[in-house]
């Protein structure tokens, strides 16, 4: 019981955080181009808590924490762009209501641009998120720095395969610096039977060398049983942290959260070609025992109760900013209901002098429910079989 609670309320606070700083960039960005506001929600379902701002905003604290959303007044349309018809009915309705200067007002009569700037705004305000959380983390902690240097290479592994001796150091991966063992281990671990042209300071020479990673299965207590490049090499170097100074933790910081960006769309890529096994998507259920695993984890060791809440604090808050990384990515793909389709509909408004016809808004949406919902499925299912709850299931009734 006392594992289960940890791992809901370490799911709720760190969704939550995520879900409405992205609202929030919704938000501030409607605020900014002058668009009314009816309500601003974190969760869904029956409001627990409510109330008015001054504005007339109802912000409200609803009964299911897994997500959150910002009402505009008029959008009755899911896919927030009525067609053309809609339009000339819904101006008609406010002017007759609030006469020619209230439509103004109104999200869907705002220039094409700026209903843009709204719709990127959420993913823009996680990545700005991450990048925060980055900076101080740098500035306090600092960049995990280890040697690339191989202590130790596995029989048969792909490095014993490649001509990879104890002592070499690898300084670069198909021509990419690689400066600790970290970096090495993030670009191989998604390699996984890709050849990797290495280049290897052997003594006084440079050698090249290619190895192809292979694909293995690890056991993580963390993030549970996952499948893996490896190379098989052994590195025992001590790692040192390195600090970031106040006027360069935002830059560093950014250049960390863009390498977040581009691995996510690596990995992305190579799933949807069908070069990584589907099985390793993972879902909800797999963010709250990654969210609950993190929690243990800091508390386990600590001396006291306000060392614990600081390791509990600080890890949280990294897993807050690659939570919202990802987030902030996977809103910019271009599906209906996600922010990446409102983006694509502007896109053919902007192009086309008119919105997308009603009928292709209403399929699109529910094309791109079906696949949103299919694809959280899916991920449940992966993760239920990574924590291996059907076999612990089946053990019950034998």
């Amino acid at each position: 019981m006392t594992d289960a609670l940890i791992f809901i309320l370490s799911t709720v606070f760190v969704l939550s955080v995520v879900v409405t700083i992205h609202e929030l960039g919704h938000y501030w960005a409607a605020r900014a181009c002058g668009v009314a506001i009816d309500c601003f929600s974190i969760g869904f379902g029956a409001p627990l808590l409510s109330w008015r701002d001054k504005r007339g905003v109802e912000w409200r604290i609803a009964a299911i924490p897994l997500g959150g959303y910002v009402r505009f007044s008029g959008d009755e349309n899911a896919a927030s762009v009525p067609d053309q018809d809609n339009l000339a009915a819904m101006r008609e309705s406010i002017v007759r209501r609030e006469g020619e200067e209230g439509v103004a007002k109104y999200f869907h009569f705002k220039p094409v641009w700026q209903r843009a700037i709204i719709a990127v705004a959420g993913p823009v305000s996680n990545f700005i998120l991450a990048i925060l959380i980055m900076a101080v983390f740098l500035v306090m902690v600092g960049s995990p720095q280890r040697a690339a240097t191989v202590n130790g290479v596995a029989p048969g592994g792909a490095a014993e395969a490649a001509g990879f001796r104890k002592g070499d150091v690898i300084v670069a991966a198909d021509g990419r610096k690689i400066a600790t063992f970290q970096d090495l281990q993030g670009y191989v671990s998604l390699r996984a039977n890709l050849p990797i042209d290495f280049t290897v300071k052997r003594g006084e020479q440079q050698v090249r060398l290619t190895a192809t990673p292979r694909l293995v299965e690890i056991n993580d207590k963390i993030s549970g049983r996952m499948k893996t490049g490896q190379l098989g090499i052994e590195n025992a170097g001590i790692t040192q942290f390195k600090r970031s100074t106040v006027l360069s933790a935002i830059p560093d910081a950014t250049v960390e959260v863009w390498g977040m960006i581009k691995t996510i769309g690596f990995y992305l890529g190579r799933l949807v070609t069908g070069q990584l096994p589907a099985d390793q998507i993972s879902g909800l259920i797999g963010i709250g025992h990654t969210a609950g695993a993190v929690t243990k984890a800091s508390a386990q060791g600590a001396p006291d109760v306000a060392t614990m809440a600081l390791r509990v604090f600080i890890s949280s808050m990294l897993l807050i900013a690659s939570l919202s990384v990802s987030i902030g990515f996977m809103n910019l793909l271009p599906i209906p209901v996600l922010d990446g389709g409102h983006l694509l509909m502007y896109a053919y408004e902007a192009i086309a002098k008119r919105p997308l016809r009603a009928d292709f808004q209403a399929a699109g949406f529910r094309a791109g429910l079906a696949l949103i919902l299919g694809f959280m499925l899916f991920a449940a299912w992966n993760d239920l079989n990574r924590y291996d709850v059907f076999k612990f299931i089946g053990g019950l009734f034998t």
